[in-house]
C-alpha cells in the first residue's frame, strides 16, 4: 500500500535528520526550496483569516477552522518533505525520543517551509510534551489585532480570543499523525495578544497503529 510505504519512509528520514543535526539539515532543505514573496505570503494568509472572520464572527469557530485547514496541509506536506530530504539520505540514524522529533519540527520543518526556526523548551519529565518558542512569525507581518474595546466600538467580532496563527497547530497535528503520533497542539502564548513570545504546546496523546488519518484520502 503506497500510503504505508510513505509512512515508513517518513519515519526513516526523520530519524536520519534528527541525528545529522537539525539546524544543519533545516538550512540544507531551505536552500532547496522555491522562495515565495514573504509579504505576499502574509497578505494571502491575512485574507484567508479575514474571510473566516466574515463567515463565522466567532473566534472559537475561526480558530477551529484554521486548525482544520492546517491539519489538511500537514497530512499532505509530508510528500514534499520526503522529496526535498532525499539529498540527506547518506546520513545515519536514529530518532529515539519525542524531544528529537520536536527538534526536527522546530529546526527542519519550520525552516524548510517558512525560513524560520523555533526553540524546543519545557519538555515534560515524562517526555510526552514540549513547547515550541517561535520568535519570528511570517504569518503576522503587518498584523495588529484590535482590542476588545475597539471591536465593541466598531460593533464587530471580539478578536481577543483569536489565535491568528493556529494553522500551525493543525499542521503539526497532521504531520505527526503521518508518523503515527496523535497529539494535541495549542497556542498558549501569542505575540499578537501581547505576549513576549509565540508558544505552541504539543502533547503526545497516543501512538497510532499504521493507517491513514481521518482526513487522508488516497488519490
Amino acid at each position: 500500500h503506497r500510503f504505508l510505504q510513505n509512512q515508513q519512509e517518513i519515519k526513516n528520514k526523520i530519524e536520519i535528520m534528527s541525528k545529522h543535526g537539525a539546524t544543519q539539515s533545516g538550512n540544507a532543505l531551505w536552500a532547496k526550496m522555491p522562495k515565495a514573496n514573504a509579504e505576499l505570503f502574509a497578505l494571502t494568509y491575512g485574507a484567508l483569516v479575514a474571510e473566516l472572520i466574515r463567515d463565522y464572527d466567532d473566534p472559537v469557530k475561526i480558530n477551529e477552522q484554521l486548525d482544520r485547514i492546517g491539519h489538511s496541509i500537514g497530512v499532505r506536506c509530508v510528500d514534499e518533505f520526503l522529496a526535498k530530504a532525499d539529498a540527506l539520505l547518506s546520513l545515519s540514524p536514529s530518532c529515539a525520543t519525542l524531544r528529537e522529533t520536536a527538534e526536527v519540527i522546530a529546526k527542519i520543518g519550520f525552516k524548510m517551509f517558512l525560513g524560520v526556526t523555533a526553540d524546543v523548551v519545557n519538555v515534560s519529565a515524562d517526555g510526552k510534551a514540549f513547547s515550541l518558542y517561535l520568535y519570528e512569525n511570517p504569518l503576522t507581518t503587518f498584523v495588529e489585532l484590535p482590542s476588545s474595546d475597539e471591536c465593541e466600538a466598531a460593533n464587530s467580532c471580539d478578536l481577543s480570543h483569536l489565535q491568528y496563527s493556529s494553522v500551525y497547530c493543525g499542521i503539526i497535528r497532521g504531520a505527526l499523525e503521518q508518523v503515527n503520533m496523535r497529539v494535541e497542539c495549542r497556542f498558549v502564548r501569542d505575540v499578537l495578544q501581547g505576549d513576549e513570545v509565540n508558544e505552541i504546546r504539543v502533547e503526545l496523546k497516543e501512538i497510532l497503529s499504521d493507517g491513514a488519518g481521518d482526513d487522508y484520502k488516497e488519490e
